[in-house]
């Protein structure tokens, strides 16, 4: 009989710089390449985005921030600047690796049965810069992992990629009930905003941010109990007709997201297709999800917040209460969207909220292709 395998001590931070809604509103807004009709969207989309703060490693967007020389934004003459994408990406360099073994350390840090010598894989998650060595490396190093740990990163899928990352370390323990495995997404968003008129863009500037995010898991017969979930099943679908609505590319000035205003209906119409693999699999909450009665079976919802319209389509389709959304809103309102770390900040609200033992959890997160992925959990007995 095999093992269960388990999240466990997860753990999220931000950076210190704090934009506050309004105050980034008014900033991209006063753009003098921004015409009315701009200014009118900026309005719309920042006020309409269910944010009330994000987080950014950008200083220079603080409104403490004393620079020498501005390269992201001149407080002095309100301008925001446009850096080349090497600009972007050597400041990525920087900041996500500090954010990776920093969340990383704390992770491992919580879990009173683990230490460093008990990690076997790392699996890092980023999609908004590159470099190597590698965060994975930098990981291994910093907190003195044995040098034969297995590294993989999964770079460049993003808003949905710590799924991936949770099934893949689910597998490996699965195939080697001693594995444990310290998956680690970072994700700097706020490198690549830039003044435009182009409503896909102007959307992203609304919502994106920067956060970053650790867990363990593993199939080890640990004593002590942690907040912890179980993983039960993972499965992924393709909403093919949302392939152009939704993706990332390599632009001279940045990456550049494609987020379109169709993305929210497309996941509307898609999503109880896209999941229903995975209920299938569940006896009588396969009938529940049938009937539309998942929402009464499953108490949790842990649903990656790519935007507040996302958000209302999925509680409307799925018939999910208040409650059940809230974990996600919640982390929608005070972090933005983190792109692939985010859903692991709400699978945490969830714990921090005190989950009951045995009650489930449905985790969905969304990106390029337009992809949805999807998990069944279970809170493990004894959370504290």
């Amino acid at each position: 009989m095999s093992r269960s395998v388990v999240l466990r001590s997860l753990r999220t931070i931000v950076p210190d710089t704090v934009l506050a809604q309004p105050e980034i509103r008014d900033i991209f807004a006063a753009q003098p390449d921004v015409g009315r009709l701009g200014q009118r969207i900026i309005g719309a989309s920042f006020n309409g985005s269910g944010i009330d703060t994000r987080h950014t490693v950008i200083e220079e967007l603080s409104p403490t921030a004393h620079v020498d020389e501005a390269v992201f934004y001149d407080r002095g003459t309100g301008l925001l600047r446009s850096p080349g994408t090497k600009v972007r990406n050597d400041l990525y360099t920087s900041e996500a690796s500090r954010l990776f073994v920093d969340v990383a350390r704390r992770a491992l840090d919580a879990d009173p049965d683990l230490n460093a010598s008990d990690v076997t894989h790392v699996v890092t998650v980023s999609c908004t810069g590159f470099h190597a060595p590698g965060p994975d490396y930098e990981i291994v190093r910093a907190l003195g992992l044995s040098d034969a740990v297995q590294r993989y990163h999964l770079g460049f899928m993003g808003c949905y990629a710590a799924m991936p990352a949770l099934r893949a370390a689910s597998q490996f323990c699965t195939a080697d009930p001693g594995a444990v495995v310290l998956v680690v997404s970072v994700e700097l968003c706020t490198l690549h905003l830039r003044s435009s008129e182009d409503p896909d863009l102007i959307v992203a500037n609304s919502l994106f941010a920067d956060g970053a995010a650790a867990c363990i898991v593993t199939a080890r017969d640990l004593t002590t109990p942690v907040p912890s979930v179980r993983l039960d099943g993972f499965h992924t679908a393709i909403a093919a007709e949302g392939e152009k609505d939704m993706a990332w590319t390599i632009g001279d000035n940045g990456f550049e997201m494609i987020l379109s205003t169709a993305v929210p209906q497309i996941i509307g119409e898609t999503i109880i297709g896209a999941i229903r693999p995975l209920y299938a699999r569940e006896g009588e909450l396969a009938a529940a999800f049938d009937e539309g009665r998942v929402g009464e079976r499953v108490e949790h919802w842990a649903i990656h917040p790519g935007g507040r319209s996302i958000l209302d389509r999925i509680q409307e389709r799925l018939h999910l209460t208040d409650a059940q959304m809230r974990p996600a809103r919640e982390t929608l309102r005070e972090n933005g969207n983190m792109s692939s770390a985010t859903i692991l900040f709400v699978i945490k609200r969830i714990l921090d909220d005190g989950a009951a033992g045995g009650s489930r959890v449905a985790a969905m997160a969304f990106g390029p292709g337009l992809t949805a992925e999807s998990a069944l959990m279970t809170v493990v007995a004894g959370v504290v």
